[in-house]
């Protein structure tokens, strides 16, 4: 008798383990099968105006609909504008766990505030996933594995590295970019915030991985840090130019498109990279937003890097309505968990015209 009492206390551990439910909280039992008819997600998004997290916005929106008719439920989406302010968005996590809903989706303000947010859902005992900003590493095991939560986003270095590859195939193609023709590339750097695990890593395989393609690089003055804004950038770059002048800046790595369009913006200014014959610099974004993608067209940005906002949103929702059912994360999918045992990540693609 006790050892059958053992046995089925393992067993019931075993299960409670395996389910989408953060430490000290729970998820709702069930399926749609069982008779569930709704869903409601909660979504807590950083900044409603950051383009790619539009696109991003934009494919939950769709794929709620898209799941919800081939689930037959009906999938009620709630998203809060935290305007990239992390004490708005606290105040919106409290109001949104208190309703209930049967999932949070948590896209982080400040990528090293997400215990605060925990906090919330677990008095709550509201279920959480985590997308695009990654909390940082000081912060991940409380914040996701802990919880048996889930982050879905990108591999940081990936879109660093695509950068880096960028500019040494169009170096190898057509060394007038290097206009001074000292055999280093000068550049201004763009990084999106300071302690973003993806801004750092952008920022430091852009330039680590053109030099092991064979470049020299040269870094003009100090990185800025924008925080992923095109005034902010535009702003900075003026100040670069001003410094520098215009000629002498070859490149300009962007750690996302808004930030590289700044740089642009700044450069037209002087008549650079206006189109046609006009005297450039190579600028290079991340993100493929569709504002970038006219850019390149029209001569004023050279590349990007596409972070597929559509393929994101989608992960959210699917995986989102897994935890409201009750079910392990990837149930039912062909997401696979990353070598990290807590992320999904979703892959970039280089574009250059």
């Amino acid at each position: 008798m006790k050892k059958a009492f053992v046995l089925g206390l393992a067993l019931l551990m075993a299960l409670l383990i395996a389910m989408p439910v953060m430490a000290g909280g729970g998820g709702q039992s069930g399926s749609a099968a069982g008779g569930k008819k709704a869903i409601n997600i909660g979504v807590l998004v950083w900044k409603y105006d950051d383009a790619y997290g539009s696109t991003v916005r934009a494919g939950m929106t769709k794929w709620a609909k898209t799941f919800g008719d081939e689930l037959g439920l009906t999938i009620n989406l709630e998203m809060q504008d935290a305007g990239d302010i992390m004490s708005r968005q606290l105040e919106q996590a409290q109001i949104m766990f208190a309703k209930k809903p049967d999932i949070v989706i948590i896209n982080l303000a400040e990528v090293a505030s997400g215990q605060a947010l925990v906090e919330i859902a677990q008095q709550n005992k509201v279920p959480f996933i985590w997308y695009n900003k990654e909390p940082t590493p000081e912060t991940i095991k409380a914040t996701v594995i802990d919880t048996k939560s889930i982050f879905i986003g990108t591999t940081p270095r990936e879109a660093g590295d695509m950068q880096g590859e960028i500019l040494a195939d169009l170096y190898n193609k057509d060394k007038s970019i290097d206009k001074n023709g000292d055999g280093i590339l000068q550049y201004v750097m763009f990084q999106g915030e300071p302690n973003n695990p993806e801004a750092i890593a952008r920022t430091q395989y852009s330039v680590e991985t053109a030099e092991k393609n064979g470049l020299k690089l040269q870094r003009l003055g100090p990185i800025n840090v924008a925080s992923w804004d095109q005034g902010t950038a535009q702003d900075q770059m003026v100040a670069a130019i001003a410094q520098f002048g215009a000629d002498k800046i070859e490149v300009v790595f962007g750690n996302n498109d808004q930030m590289a369009m700044g740089a642009v913006a700044a450069l037209n200014a002087v008549g650079y990279n206006t189109g046609g014959s006009a005297p450039k610099a190579v600028v290079i974004g991340v993100d493929a937003v569709d504002s970038a993608l006219e850019s390149i067209k029209a001569g004023g940005m050279t590349a990007t890097v596409q972070q597929d906002g559509d393929a994101m949103g989608k992960a959210n929702i699917r995986i989102a309505i897994n935890g409201a059912l009750g079910k392990p994360w990837l149930d039912g999918t062909d997401y696979k968990l990353s070598e990290d045992g807590y992320s999904i990540r979703i892959p970039y693609a280089k574009i250059t015209n």
